[in-house]
């Protein structure tokens, strides 16, 4: 189970939103408890792509987002991006990019403004499996 705070899933949104019509990203970071993934943090990255299609992190904010994680005393977990337009699932492009399978990727959809949906999944090669994502 990965569990996330409902002021973190608000900044997701909000940045997501503020992105549009491209991508947004960052990475989450917290610790491990048995099963469970516990978010503490979400770091909100650019997307130096600028694309709605695919999104790319910014190296120097990605180095910094982990040199914070070592000063807070989390790990890395994973990471989130938007999806403009398509469900909140992952593309072909995200199964292809996706080189650790311990990590959690989470996809939040945009496409239903309205009804934005935030999902996670593992993913190995080319099988993504939903991961149980709690918002409290």
């Amino acid at each position: 189970m990965i569990i996330l705070a409902k002021s973190d899933y608000e900044k997701i949104l909000a940045h997501a939103e503020s992105e549009l019509p491209n991508e947004a990203c960052g990475l989450i970071a917290g610790e491990i408890s048995g099963n469970d993934k516990i978010i503490k943090k979400v770091y909100l990255l650019t997307n130096i792509d600028h694309s709605n299609e695919h999104f790319s992190l910014d190296p120097k904010e990605q180095l910094q987002a982990v040199k914070d994680m070592r000063a807070n005393g989390i790990v890395p977990l994973g990471n989130w991006h938007s999806h403009p337009e398509s469900p909140s699932r992952p593309s072909d492009e995200d199964k292809r990019l996706a080189y650790d399978s311990s990590a959690s990727y989470m996809i939040l959809s945009l496409m239903d403004r309205e009804n934005p949906v935030l999902n996670s999944f593992k993913i190995q090669g080319t099988d993504a499996e939903k991961e149980e994502l709690v918002i409290k």
